[in-house]
């Protein structure tokens, strides 16, 4: 008998996630040289790490030999003053998407539902398969999440709605007024999960801390490892009404973030001159793709996150041609999104470069 035999079948039947593929794994399977291959295909900050950061890194690793603190105790304080919260309020995450997970093991059960856009994260369909939890998924016309739509499909068996502003793959986001309508509307037994991400993006940012105040069921998600650059060391974190955040601190596990991520982000949250770099080329970048796109007729989606949404017809294929040239990105068939790619805003160089090979891809005979 085989052992899968034995597993929950709805592991067995889990399609696992793919993240962009690395630059090292690229280089050994093309027998290309790994300093001539740019990587365009997840998001990650084209300027590196925070300097801030990188000095707090080195420091930390004289200690690497003793546990971390557990509660992290200095960043959460740190994280609380800089947002106008209590520590109680905040939850560390391996990465936010371990939070994600906490709100899965602590909400979920095979009765339960979440409740996510049709062209959401993928994680979140993912956490709610593995959980057996029923996934609810609502249609995003012109790539936004309808909120009204969302809300209309609660039901009683509903526990989480995820909420991505902005949203991974398209780059859209929801108005202040959206959110404001959907918080009024949302029953006392569902949480409002807003995974913010790509939130320091925005020019204009919606308030939904102002709802966690007020102890309504609302948590929000961010990351240090988009505009701080710290991808690599997987530490996120939650800000929560104390009843929740008390519940995900159970579900945790002792030591899920470490001390060198702990530092590094503690040091980033005010490198603000890095925050001020990472947008400013992000700007310049979306700004590049957007005029080049229009110039050669192709449909994109206006994004306000460091990545933009492009129809190129065969989405795999294009994947596949560009990785043969050297250039990573991100092939959009997972999220039922066959005809398009994306591609993550890089350096001016990376950008000009990833244009040019996208351009023979485009214009050879796939």
């Amino acid at each position: 008998m085989p052992i899968s035999d034995s597993a929950n079948s709805f592991v067995c039947d889990l399609v696992a996630y793919e993240p962009g593929k690395p630059i090292e794994e690229t280089a050994r399977e093309l027998g290309l040289d790994p300093k001539s291959i740019i990587k365009v295909a997840s998001n990650e900050n084209p300027l590196g790490p925070s300097p801030l950061a990188q000095e707090a890194m080195r420091d930390a690793i004289s200690q690497a030999h003793i546990y971390p603190d557990g509660g992290g105790y200095k960043l959460r304080t740190a994280i609380a003053e800089k947002l106008g919260f209590d520590i109680s309020n905040i939850i560390l995450g391996n990465g936010s998407n371990e939070i994600i997970e906490l709100l899965c093991h602590t909400f979920l059960n095979r009765d339960a539902e979440l409740i996510a856009a049709k062209h959401a994260f993928v994680v979140y369909k993912l956490m709610a398969t593995l959980f057996g939890a029923k996934y609810v998924e609502v249609d995003d016309p012109n790539f936004i999440h309808d909120l009204d739509a969302m809300a209309a499909a609660i039901t009683d068996q509903t526990r989480l709605v995820f909420i991505a502003n902005p949203n991974n793959p398209t780059g859209t986001a929801v108005t202040q007024e959206a959110i404001d309508r959907f918080i009024e509307k949302l029953p006392v037994h569902v949480i409002a999960v807003f995974d913010e991400a790509y939130f320091e993006f925005l020019d204009t940012p919606p308030d939904v801390l102002k709802h966690v105040r007020a102890g309504k069921n609302v948590i929000v998600l961010r990351t240090c490892s988009k505009i701080h650059g710290l991808a690599a060391l997987r530490i996120g974190y939650g800000i929560a009404p104390k009843p929740i955040a008390d519940l995900l601190q159970k579900a945790r596990q002792p030591f899920n973030t470490n001390a060198i991520a702990q530092a590094a982000a503690l040091a980033a949250l005010d490198d603000e001159d890095h925050i001020q770099k990472t947008r400013e080329i992000n700007r310049q970048g979306l700004a590049f793709y957007e005029t080049a796109f229009q110039q050669r007729g192709l449909e994109y989606v206006p994004s306000v996150a460091n990545f933009i949404l492009v129809r190129v017809q065969n989405g795999d294929q294009v994947f596949k041609e560009m990785l043969k040239k050297g250039v990573i990105i991100r092939a959009m068939s997972g999220y039922k999104l066959p005809d398009w790619v994306r591609i993550s805003i890089g350096t001016p160089a990376e950008n000009q470069r990833a244009l040019e090979v996208l351009d023979q891809v485009l214009n050879s005979k796939l």
